[in-house]
């Protein structure tokens, strides 16, 4: 049966329908793809296109509006301007002036910022009820009572959790005055509270219900008790207090009912005091007050003529479920919540503990107590996780942020509490968060987004979240046009592309594409979502097959653009670390090249390695090492003024992390393997540098710095510097002492070619006497060098091998014994070694190269060989010299390699 659907359009005539008979509906209520097309959108009921109007943001609204006159016309109902949400947008007299039409009859209102507050008063909005302003450190008296003066109808003012310390007295006693239908007042950091602001709110405000003046430094104590109409006051994190007057008078409030006095300095005798003399208090906050904590007595139960006690110490769950009339369970809470009808004046109570436990769980998690690990893990994380379930926004959105910020250990270093980020996963945390993450609400996407990406860190959970969905989530949320939720999507897709499974899974989601847009779409005064797109694309990046999806995106004009103009360091450090891991797969694809060709990004990164951010630094260093793989990335590198750059960052960095002199001595490594570049490297003082890098301890500093020092001894004039700059000493205790095998193996090497009689001719060069001297030492260094290279390549054979071999010349022989001396770590240089030694040491030169490649081997490069990190060599194997003939090679100590 074909079923009609009967629209009413009293936008187009009053009581006018409009009769669809084509409209069927099949599959369980499903429109069929081409009847979804052929609807006229603009002939749906007034009520639904409302509805599907207040599912959208603010911009999506004002998009949708413009299609047609229709919808421009539903677009601006009442009903869907009654609250707005601007924490996110940049709100100023500019913008207050253009919703001031359609803010008639907001009602309430939230912002972030001082400059915010000063717009506010241009929106029109007399008839405002709440207004909830976050991080106003700035916010000033004079704000303040411009907004009370223009909003007298006010209910409700929030202002905080960071301290608004620039509000005084006369800002409250301004609100007094201005609002005297205020119900909730609660405010953050407000140095001193007086005497006389607190008399002016309970003289003006008489529905004045809940208060909380928190953080402050001073609050009167004996004013407070003239709050007679308070249900709800929190006075927590506030500081000299004198709680032998502040108890006695707060005891006798008529109708309070919660107090929070959480954060401070209140002993156990003044609670006792509290829940003894107060008639009508139900609720006592005493979360984190150390000097309570010290005194009481953990198995002591705190119930006591229907009051309860809420502490780190006892079951928060049992304590709130003990309100109930019929406490079943030891956790009321969610079945409360679930009910349709509910007593009033005990919801209220529900609804000031949620908000109270997630301001103060959020203020416990930012202070990071140790002392606390037991609670966290106990009862603290079922708190937030509860919290997340809240009927309340606000509630919600400050348990995901208390959740973001409880399991960080070390901000700096991303380190997490592993213990903590299982509790949340195996209570079905990431579940709820990324729940969350789909709503409408774009300030709840963000904070569940942040959580969800600090906790991604650990690898678990980074396997929960993928398996679940996760990816796609923060896939999505990355496109929004919120930029702070596109910045913790972008934040949570750069933690969950450490791991190696997980990237793939992010470039089918579309994610790649999303973190490049990032870039373009904001501007550069937005740091944290630039830092986070370029860290999530430079671990995409690493990946072999990711890595040319990234570029094939356009992440390279992308990154280029960051590390050209971009000014802060974070951003300059991933892009950089992006457009390395780009530049490392040379073999497979042509990114290195194509970095190399984007107008300025060579120019950029060598400026880079000027910076006084070691981050920043290390990583252009890693970017110029990766390009210089390329032979023109090469000579732009050294065009654009690398080589002195990176020779004034060897200079500099000896003090530095291992991670920068290794890659400062890879730089250098890679560009000397032109001759041009290697005298020049010389010249600029390169290597005393090298040398004095050379000494490190860390052994991926040895490889750099030796193969470096290798590439730089080809140059007879370099060689000659090497010795007269004590490098013997320096690349012969790599030789011996460096864990790294390929370390040592490049130190013989150079040894080797330092001492191949080239540099004879300079070095003799001189007055007859220092010419004599000169001859002398270098002897005497070259025997001491060529004794330690011998005992180097004799640790890779035992001596009667190496004589059967010698006397054979047998392919088998030498087979074995090149299969013996092979160094794995040698792999980034594409050969494998054979070392063979006879008592008369000879550099080799009068090997043939046909007899090595009848054995099946080459000789060794006469041209420098470089590696980078996460990438091989591709330089070509070319004989060292032309030989006489084979039978000299038992005379010789031969260096050679094969590829493998």
């Amino acid at each position: 049966m074909t079923r009609r659907l009967r629209r009413r359009l009293s936008h187009l005539g009053k009581n006018k329908e409009i009769v669809d008979s084509n409209s069927e509906i099949s599959d369980g209520g499903c429109l069929h793809l081409n009847t979804i097309r052929d609807i006229d959108w603009t002939t749906l009921p007034d009520d639904t296109i409302v509805q599907l109007f207040s599912y959208l943001n603010y911009r999506d609204r004002a998009s949708l509006s413009s299609t047609c006159q229709t919808f421009r016309l539903l677009g601006s109902s009442p009903c869907l301007w009654d609250s707005l949400d601007l924490r996110s947008h940049k709100f100023d007299i500019e913008a207050a002036e253009s919703l001031s039409s359609r803010s008639r009859n907001l009602q309430k209102l939230r912002f972030r910022g001082a400059d915010s507050a000063c717009a506010i008063i241009n929106l029109q909005a007399r008839g405002l009820r709440e207004i909830s302003g976050d991080f106003c450190p700035d916010i000033t008296d004079a704000i303040v009572s411009v907004i009370a003066a223009r909003h007298e109808m006010l209910e409700s003012l929030q202002l905080g959790p960071n301290a608004c310390e620039r509000i005084s007295s006369d800002a409250i006693k301004a609100i007094a005055l201005c609002c005297p239908k205020l119900r909730r007042l609660r405010l953050s950091g407000v140095r001193e509270v007086s005497k006389d602001a607190i008399n002016a709110l309970a003289m003006h405000c008489g529905n004045l219900l809940e208060v909380a003046l928190m953080e402050s430094e001073n609050v009167d104590e004996m004013a407070l008790g003239n709050l007679t109409t308070v249900q709800f006051l929190s006075l927590a994190g506030t500081r000299n207090l004198k709680w032998g007057i502040a108890s006695q008078v707060l005891s006798k409030l008529p109708k309070l009912e919660g107090l929070d006095v959480s954060r401070t300095d209140i002993s156990l005798s003044f609670i006792r005091r509290l829940i003894s003399w107060s008639e009508n208090l139900k609720v006592l906050f005493v979360l984190s007050c150390p000097v309570f904590e010290a005194e009481v007595d953990n198995d002591m139960v705190y119930i006591h003529k229907g009051k309860i006690l809420l502490t780190v110490c006892n079951d928060i769950f049992k304590e709130v479920s003990s309100l109930f009339a019929d406490a079943s369970e030891s956790n009321m809470l969610p079945y409360w919540r679930s009910l349709k009808i509910r007593e009033q004046s005990l919801d209220k109570i529900v609804l000031w503990i949620e908000w109270v436990l997630s301001h103060s769980l959020l203020r416990v998690a930012e202070n990071n107590q140790k002392e606390l690990d037991i609670f966290w893990v106990k009862q603290g994380t079922n708190l937030l996780l509860h919290l997340l379930q809240s009927s309340e926004e606000d509630v919600q959105e400050r348990a995901a942020t208390a959740l973001a910020t409880f399991v960080v250990i070390d901000d700096e270093n991303a380190t997490i509490d592993c213990q903590r980020a299982e509790a949340v996963m195996q209570n079905g945390g990431i579940q709820l968060l990324l729940d969350l993450a789909k709503s409408c609400h774009e300030g709840l996407q963000s904070e569940a987004a942040k959580a969800i990406a600090n906790l991604s860190v650990d690898s678990k959970v980074a396997k929960t979240v993928a398996e679940i969905g996760g990816i796609n989530i923060l896939a999505s949320l990355a496109r929004s046009m919120n930029r702070l939720v596109a910045e913790e999507a972008a934040g949570g897709l750069w933690n969950l592309s450490v791991g190696e499974e997980h990237k793939g899974a992010i470039a089918e989601a579309g994610g790649i594409k999303a973190l490049v847009d990032l870039i373009f779409k904001w501007p550069f005064c937005n740091d944290g979502v630039l830092e986070r797109a370029a860290g999530a694309l430079a671990n995409l990046a690493a990946d072999d097959k990711c890595s040319m999806e990234v570029a094939m995106a356009g992440a390279v004009h992308a990154l280029v653009m960051l590390v050209r103009h971009c000014n802060f360091e974070g951003v300059q450090e991933q892009a950089a670390r992006a457009l390395a891991n780009l530049a490392a797969h040379g073999d497979s694809n042509n990114n290195n090249a194509a970095i190399g060709q984007e107008a300025g990004a060579i120019e950029a990164l060598v400026r880079l390695t000027y910076s006084q951010h070691e981050g920043v630094r290390h990583e252009a260093a890693g970017a110029l090492w990766n390009l210089s793989f390329d032979d023109k990335n090469r000579e732009a590198i050294a065009a654009a003024g690398g080589i002195v750059a990176l020779v004034s960052l060897a200079q500099s960095c000896s003090n530095s992390s291992q991670g920068l002199q290794e890659r400062a001595a890879g730089a250098l490594w890679g560009l000397s393997v032109s001759e041009a570049n290697s005298v020049a490297i010389g010249q600029e003082g390169g290597v005393a540098s090298l040398i004095a890098l050379a000494r490190s301890s860390d052994a991926d500093v040895h490889e750099t710095a030796a193969g470096a020092l290798w590439n730089l001894a080809f140059n007879p004039g370099n060689a000659l510097r090497i010795v007269e700059d004590g490098g013997v000493p320096a690349l012969v205790h790599i030789c011996t002492k460096s864990l790294s095998k390929m370390a040592r193996f490049m130190a013989a090497l150079a040894l080797a070619y330092i001492f191949d009689g080239r540099m004879d001719e300079i070095a003799a060069v001189g007055p007859s006497s220092d010419g004599d001297i000169k001859s002398v030492t270098l002897n005497v260094v070259k025997r001491i060098s060529l004794k330690h290279i011998e005992a180097f390549v004799c640790s890779f054979s035992d001596s009667k091998t190496s004589d059967t071999v010698i006397k054979l010349s047998a392919p088998t022989a030498l087979t074995q014994v090149a299969e013996a001396a092979c160094i794995p770590e040698a792999g980034l240089l594409r050969c494998r070694f054979l070392f063979v030694c006879s008592r008369n040491w000879k550099i080799c030169c009068n090997v043939t190269e046909s007899f090595f490649h009848t054995q099946g081997l080459f000789c060794f490069c006469s041209s420098p060989v470089y590696h980078a990190r996460r990438t091989t060599c591709n330089s070509s194997h070319e004989p060292v010299a032309k030989c006489r003939s084979a039978k000299d090679l038992a005379s010789c100590c031969c260096i050679s390699i094969s590829p493998f």
